[in-house]
């Protein structure tokens, strides 16, 4: 079961919350989208402690969320017109597509696939239509824009055969991923037909499949039952084919992985043979101690899973609560990565996903004035620029690569690198 802003203050969990509570979460819900599973309720929240409880925080909206301003403007609102227009003007200032993922979109001929990502270049990302939501909505989502009413910021996909005609032109990419929302929620059989594109010898330059998906931390029962079976059958059948299954697990919290639903769900994926490896952002107020990251890694590696990636928060949406300082992230990282076996050190961190390309924290050096942050790209739009080290001017309260002051040759070979994909734009070139 899963609950919208209306069903949830309908049901008896609304009786868990203050008056005052459910007032700002009314407003707050005007503006960020809001739906949360019964297994989460159930489950994850420690409701005699939820102001401090980092799943609370991670699927209810805060009113700090909001930017004072906002805030007042969403109060102040008088009728339905002016909340509309107040929650317009929000949305639109919390920069709905960050890092220039418009940029993204290939195009077959002039025709532009807006279901279809092609950043880097081994790996397409696949919007599909059906799973433009999510099992529950977390709280810093950067892909927030997709779970409102704005058509204008949504990528998605329904024409399989677009997959299948970018695809066979493009022989370098090794890598599908399926994202959204969370393609999870996708009722097997339309998942089924996805995935059978992949599986035509055409294709056969395709050799991993991955998943992005929060479902194993918010319903891990969508690998259980006969849903389930059907699901890891199938899974199983792409491996035999060759295929290899990454599951790309979104676990924020070690809390995520203690019950006995979701450690029934892991064993039962790496049983058929699909990897599960694990990513999450940096957030305050959910998971910003080394504690937590330390723990979290060490309970995946137990049940099996490998960790991959510790990300910044995005420039999006209310960045300006969740995001943690990049000199911050890189010692809370150092502190966990420094407390775990080598079987956890697969982890990469802290990494920015910035239009360049994901930007990892390699290290602060020098004191004083001469303090930097060594930096480099893991992927890069350019792949010249992929693990060449450069510098940045440490700046103490950075949350961003935006906000660094890059060595110049860097500066001078991104400003190029911008300038060619906006000529690639007017031109129509891809």
């Amino acid at each position: 079961m899963f609950f919208s802003i209306s069903k949830f203050l309908e049901s008896s969990y609304a009786g868990r919350l203050s008056s005052h509570e459910i007032k700002e979460l009314r407003l707050l819900t005007k503006v960020f989208p809001f739906k949360v599973s019964k297994y989460v309720l159930d489950e994850l929240i420690d409701w005699d402690n939820r102001h401090s409880d980092p799943i609370y925080r991670l699927t209810f909206p805060q009113k700090e969320m909001l930017l004072p301003e906002h805030w007042e403007m969403l109060k102040a609102a008088k009728s339905f017109a002016e909340e509309k227009l107040a929650v317009q003007t929000i949305r639109k200032q919390l920069n709905p597509h960050p890092d220039g993922q418009v940029h993204n979109i290939p195009r077959i001929g002039d025709r532009l696939l807006g279901g279809l990502q092609h950043k880097y270049r081994e790996t397409v990302l696949v919007f599909p239509a059906q799973g433009q939501t999510c099992h529950a909505y977390c709280t810093y989502c950067f892909r927030w824009a997709q779970f409102v009413n704005s058509g204008e910021h949504k990528f998605k996909t329904k024409e399989q055969k677009d997959l299948f005609d970018y695809l066979s032109l493009h022989k370098e990419v090794t890598d599908v991923l399926f994202t959204g929302g969370d393609p999870m929620w996708i009722p097997n059989q339309t998942l089924f037909d996805y995935f059978n594109v992949l599986l035509q010898p055409e294709l056969n330059h395709v050799q991993s499949i991955r998943i992005g998906t929060k479902a194993l931390a918010y319903h891990p029962e969508r690998f259980l039952g006969e849903e389930g079976d059907a699901l890891l059958k199938f899974f199983e059948k792409m491996i035999d084919q060759g295929k290899n299954i990454a599951l790309m697990a979104h676990v924020s919290h070690w809390k995520e992985l203690e019950t006995n639903l979701v450690q029934q769900a892991i064993r039962r994926l790496i049983n058929v043979g699909v990897q599960i490896r694990t990513q999450a952002p940096l957030i305050r107020g959910i998971n910003d101690s080394a504690e937590v990251w330390r723990d979290m890694w060490k309970m995946q590696v137990r049940l099996g899973m490998i960790p991959y990636y510790m990300f910044i928060e995005r420039d999006t949406g209310a960045q300006h609560y969740f995001s943690v300082p990049l000199g911050r992230a890189y010692q809370i990282f150092t502190e966990a990565y420094s407390q775990v076996s080598g079987l956890a050190k697969t982890v990469r961190g802290p990494s920015m996903s910035a239009w360049p390309g994901k930007v990892l924290i390699d290290g602060v050096v020098g004191q004083g004035e001469t303090q930097r942050f060594l930096l480099k790209f893991i992927q890069c739009r350019n792949p010249q620029l992929i693990n060449k080290p450069f510098y940045a001017k440490f700046d103490e309260t950075a949350t961003w690569l935006d906000d660094l002051e890059l060595e110049p040759a860097l500066k001078e070979a991104l400003d190029e690198m911008e300038a060619e994909y906006e000529e690639q734009e007017v031109t129509g070139v891809a």
